[in-house]
């Protein structure tokens, strides 16, 4: 069994890439990832280079690989780590470059380590030693796995690496009927609200189409990038994909990509984009050209509960942060990642906060859980 770097996914034949990719994941997949390359969404301007590993049984067969990549600064990971790196600057040490092993611009949870068989536990310890390696060899600040699974964390965990936890807010699919069966689950007053919120919608004589990737016009991705946009641009962030990128990955992924565009007459005004596997959706992005009551819950929120029920998905992931999403069904779900830091004082310094955090974030999750909207239900 050997590793190697592959400093592209062009090097690597898509087929052999996607053979190790469970639930058709669609941001593990060969297509994906590698338009993030060809797309210029990656690269120096934006801190994400690719640095994936590989793993070969003797015989050539390819067993095991983590996307992976060299960052030059935190932007597009959701695992916030500027305070390590701010205590790094104050005492005149480098914290960047760093190794991290996730989905750039994309906090959702999913396989790092892609393994052939699952359970190939060698295989998975020889891409992280490889990785540990390559962070001693070059001296690296840290080695981080961001969003991984309950399976990956342990072997992480094996190998040396610090827990860290995070909390989102998912909704599961309780084998509703339809989007009423859904209402019915919940407190009176929570029903009662999302049902104001989608007659405000309806008032301001919006129009909602649910669309996949291939049903969508070379216009309608235009104005959908131009959405997508202009968020990053009102909150003074930096809009990195390109619509190069979105008008390949919605070839390429087909009803793997989901889209909600609001129309007012004929004019689009707000667009969401999501990604779906085979049993979750992932909300990812939002716009709109102007303020309307309401239309980022029906856009973001319901539209995808209801595609989740009509397509039998098991949950929504709607993305980083939000806890108003708890009063729209959606309930705190704790999220993990996994970190290896160099320097022997900042690694116990690290470990020491980590112990902290994860009290408070439990804390968090448990306090969130007791203002669940479902009726008659007590979180324990």
């Amino acid at each position: 069994m050997y590793t190697q770097r592959l400093p592209s996914l062009a090097d690597i034949a898509p087929d052999q890439w996607n053979s190790l990719v469970q639930d058709h994941n669609p941001f593990l997949c060969h297509e994906f990832l590698f338009a993030l390359e060809r797309h210029q969404c990656l690269g120096p301007g934006t801190g994400w280079l690719p640095w994936h590993i590989l793993c070969r049984d003797q015989d050539g067969q390819l067993v095991g690989a983590a996307p992976m990549y060299l960052k030059t600064n935190s932007y597009g990971e959701f695992v916030f780590d500027w305070s390590w790196a701010e205590a790094y600057r104050c005492h005149n040490l480098p914290y960047y470059p760093k190794l991290v092993s996730a989905i750039p611009f994309t906090p959702a949870t999913g396989e790092r380590l892609l393994l052939y068989p699952s359970d190939n536990h060698d295989a998975a310890k020889a891409i992280i030693q490889h990785a540990l390696e390559d962070t001693r060899r070059h001296q690296f600040s840290s080695l981080h796995w961001l969003f991984p699974t309950e399976q990956n964390i342990d072997i992480l965990l094996e190998q040396g690496l610090l827990r860290r936890l995070g909390c989102q807010f998912h909704w599961h699919n309780r084998g509703y009927r339809d989007f009423h069966d859904f209402l019915d689950n919940l407190s009176a007053k929570k029903r009662k609200n999302i049902k104001r919120e989608r007659r405000l919608v309806q008032q301001a004589g919006l129009e909602l189409q649910l669309l996949e990737g291939t049903q969508v016009s070379e216009s309608q991705w235009h104005a959908l990038h131009g959405f997508y946009r202009s968020t990053f641009q009102r909150l003074g962030g930096i809009p990195t994909l390109t619509l190069s990128f979105f008008l390949d990955v919605a070839t390429l992924l087909g009803d793997q990509v989901i889209l909600v565009l609001a129309q007012r007459g004929n004019r689009p005004v707000a667009g969401a984009i999501s990604f779906r596997s085979e049993h979750t959706l992932y909300g990812r992005h939002w716009g709109s050209n102007a303020e309307y009551d309401s239309l980022h819950f029906e856009a973001c929120y319901y539209q995808g509960i209801i595609y989740c029920i009509s397509h039998g998905l098991r949950a929504f992931e709607p993305g980083a942060q939000g806890e108003h999403k708890v009063y729209r069904g959606f309930l705190p779900t704790l999220t993990q990642s996994a970190h290896w830091i160099l320097h022997p004082g900042f690694r116990e310094a690290i470990a020491d906060f980590l112990q902290r955090e994860t009290l408070a974030i439990r804390n968090y999750a448990y306090e969130w859980l007791q203002h669940t909207p479902y009726r008659e239900e007590k979180q324990d």
